[in-house]
């Protein structure tokens, strides 16, 4: 683990791996909401993790990189349910890569608890971790001028979900109707870091 300066009030805490860094962002916020660490926010990313508006920066880089630092506890979170239709136009290149038909990747994929790693790309949009190495697939060759809102969609080990129309290189193994972003709902996105998901298939309409 490395920490950073960054301006006058930030550290960024650079760790080995995505489950390290979940880790660590799900031990901070509890220290957050605990009353003992004060900050604006706390932004993960793949292998990092982002403090902001950091009281004492000092302190804390000499604390996060203590080899005596007791390792960050996992911590439950609120399980979020999206409904999916497994109907994407890549479900077949997927089976392929996966070397199982079409509908064995759907039972994969729904019997899989996600979490968010972290937030990005778009407004609403969460890189969702979970599925064993061995289920990676690359992004397509060429990306899509125009990906629907609601696409669920996998790149290399994440699983994300288009909240809006956009182009996007992800393979789409299904659609879901779950609005990922809404301005006027609070919290405006329906996913946010340590979140757990789960999708639950649908049938077609």
């Amino acid at each position: 683990m490395r920490a950073l300066p960054v301006g006058d009030d930030a550290l960024l805490v650079e760790v080995s791996s995505g489950e390290e860094a979940q880790a660590l962002h799900a031990e901070l916020s509890r220290r957050r909401a605990a009353g003992t660490l004060t900050v604006r926010e706390i932004v993960p990313a793949a292998r990092t993790v982002l403090l902001d508006g950091l009281e004492d920066p000092a302190r804390w880089m000499s604390e996060l990189t203590s080899p005596t630092a007791p390792p960050p506890p996992a911590r439950a979170r609120e399980l979020v349910e999206l409904p999916v239709r497994y109907d994407g136009p890549d479900l077949a290149e997927v089976a392929a890569y996966w070397r199982v038909p079409a509908r064995e990747v759907a039972r994969i994929h729904a019997d899989t608890e996600f979490t968010v790693a972290f937030c990005g790309f778009a407004p609403g949009f969460g890189y969702l971790t979970g599925l064993p190495a061995r289920y990676d697939v690359p992004r397509r060759a060429t990306p899509r001028t125009a990906v629907p809102a609601g696409s669920v969609a996998l790149a290399g080990p994440y699983t994300g979900v288009y909240p809006r129309a956009s182009p996007g290189g992800w393979q789409l193994i299904g659609t879901t109707d779950a609005v990922l972003w809404d301005h006027t709902r609070v919290p405006a996105a329906l996913l946010s870091p340590g979140a757990r998901v789960r999708f639950v298939p649908v049938e077609a309409p």
